[in-house]
Formats: C-alpha cells, sequence, structure tokens
C-alpha cells in the first residue's frame, strides 16, 4: 500500500464507528498494562529464555509475560477474536477480527537497558488495520490510531515533516539477526548513506514507524519485518500522512517495508529496489 491514507471506499463506514473505538480503547489499556509490566517488572538479572532465529535472536521471559498479559486481557472482553502474536499465540477465532500483537519490539534494546522498545497491538479485519497502539513505556509515549482517523501521541495529533531533498533526508533502518542477512544488509545501506543526511539504526521496528509518523524520522526501510513489528506502526504512519509500502506497488511486508514522507518515499524507495534491499 503506497498511498498516504486508504481510499475513502476502504474507510470503515459509521457502523464501523463503535467496534473501531472499542478496539482501540482494548488496545490502549492492554498496551498500557503490558507497558508498566516491563517497566516495572523488569528484573536486575533478566534471562534470555530462548532465541528465535540466531543465537543473537533473543527472547526474555519479560515478552512471553506481556503476551500472555496482552491476550488475557483482549480475550476477556472479546473472546472470538483471532490473535497473531510473536512469541506464540495463534488462533483463528470467528469474529472477523484478529489481534497482532508484539508484547515487546526491542528485545535485544530492553535486554541491555536501552530505553527504545515498544509494545505494540494492532486489530485487523480481512487483512486491513482498523486500529493501532504503540506504547513506548521509557518515554511515556502512546501512539495511537484508527483508520481514517488521523494518529495521535497521547492526546495530540501528530503529522510526518514537509519532504526535505533525499539528501538531507534523515532516515532509520534495521538489521536482521542472522549473519549472512545482515551482511548484504550493510552493504544496501552503504550504498545508501552517501545518498542521505545520515543514517539512524534504533532497533524498535514500531518505535521506528512512529517517529515517522511524529517528525522525528524522514523516512524508514528495513527487511525482515513480521506483521507484529509493523502492523500497528504502519497505521500510525500512514494516518500521520506518511506514504508506506514494500518493492514498488506492493504493500509493506517481509520481503520490504519503507515509509516515509511524500517526496522522499518515492525516491527512497527507488533506490532501495535498485540495490536490492528486497534480498537477502
Amino acid at each position: 500500500m503506497t498511498d498516504a491514507r486508504p481510499d475513502a471506499t476502504d474507510q470503515p463506514d459509521k457502523t464501523d464507528e463503535a467496534l473501531t473505538a472499542e478496539l482501540l480503547a482494548l488496545a490502549l489499556e492492554a498496551a498500557r498494562r503490558a507497558g508498566e509490566l516491563l517497566r516495572d517488572g523488569r528484573p536486575d538479572d533478566l534471562a534470555v529464555a530462548a532465541t528465535k532465529s540466531s543465537p543473537i535472536d533473543v527472547v526474555t521471559e519479560m515478552d512471553i509475560a506481556a503476551e500472555k498479559l496482552i491476550t488475557g486481557h483482549l480475550a476477556e472482553h472479546r473472546p472470538d477474536d483471532g490473535f497473531l502474536g510473536e512469541e506464540g499465540a495463534s488462533s483463528a477465532g470467528s469474529s472477523g477480527i484478529r489481534w497482532v500483537i508484539d508484547p515487546l519490539d526491542g528485545t535485544v534494546n530492553y535486554l541491555y537497558g536501552l530505553p527504545t522498545w515498544a509494545v505494540s497491538i494492532a486489530a485487523e479485519r480481512d487483512g486491513e488495520t482498523l486500529a493501532g497502539v504503540v506504547e513506548i513505556p521509557m518515554r511515556r509515549e502512546t501512539f495511537r490510531a484508527v483508520l481514517g482517523g488521523g494518529a495521535f501521541l497521547n492526546d495530540r495529533p501528530v503529522h510526518g515533516r514537509p519532504a526535505p531533498p533525499l539528501e538531507r533526508a534523515l532516515v532509520s533502518t534495521g538489521f536482521n539477526y542472522v549473519t549472512t542477512v545482515r551482511a548484504h544488509q550493510a552493504e544496501v545501506a552503504q550504498r545508501l548513506i552517501p545518498r542521505l543526511r545520515d543514517i539512524r539504526r534504533g532497533g524498535s521496528a514500531a518505535t521506528d514507524l512512529c517517529d515517522v509518523a511524529a517528525g522525528r524520522l524522514d523516512g524508514y526501510y528495513e527487511r525482515g519485518l513480521h506483521p507484529w513489528d509493523l502492523a500497528a506502526g504502519d497505521l500510525i504512519a500512514r494516518e500521520a500522512g506518511a506514504l508506506t509500502g514494500g518493492r514498488p506497488g506492493a504493500r509493506p511486508g517481509f520481503d520490504l517495508t519503507v515509509a516515509a514522507a511524500p517526496g522522499v518515499f518515492e525516491p527512497l524507495q527507488a533506490l532501495l529496489d535498485e540495490y536490492g534491499a528486497w534480498h537477502d
């Protein structure tokens, strides 16, 4: 999807307003509770519970506890909904609504005591995200959006910054935990850096997407994102006026996710496609 906002035909109609309001309220409360658990309950001797794609792609005991808290809260209020969670929550549901959950986006940051990590919760129907929340506890920030309703940071509307020329754009990215994949990503970044103001590496995809929404970044790209990494942040960025997509003509996804202000998005996406950012 490469439109800053979905077409009017894709907007929820008035019969959906109560549903989206309910979904947003539940996501906000679940994200708040999970954020408090993660912030206040982080043990000094936090341990790695497991690894995922590689020995450096970790899961902590707190990821698992936060996902259980979130799914428990949501299931209590909407027992017929489905779930897709990074730490294993998966069920089809029967209501047509699916919750896409990253209980701790930026696990390595969290493990090391760095502040850039987030709780990401989105509610989708038929592949379209209706509501999204990204809670960033160490910043005391809550980003939220509903489809067609704009994006907000705490209670303030947010909008991306006006597009600079690409050579003055500040862009963030992320790197995969598989060494061979990271090596290619480093090659892409090396080619891209001379074309930009600079590149940042924050360590949380959800946070980076929200920083595009808030005008703190001119753009963001990454290969290898899963639905839980981007569902909420993608909606928030789009509702703030950013364009998002993957390869030209494709939606954001595992092959490539790009989010940027209009005017930065187009040349950035073209360069990333040329440089092969979409493959390992």
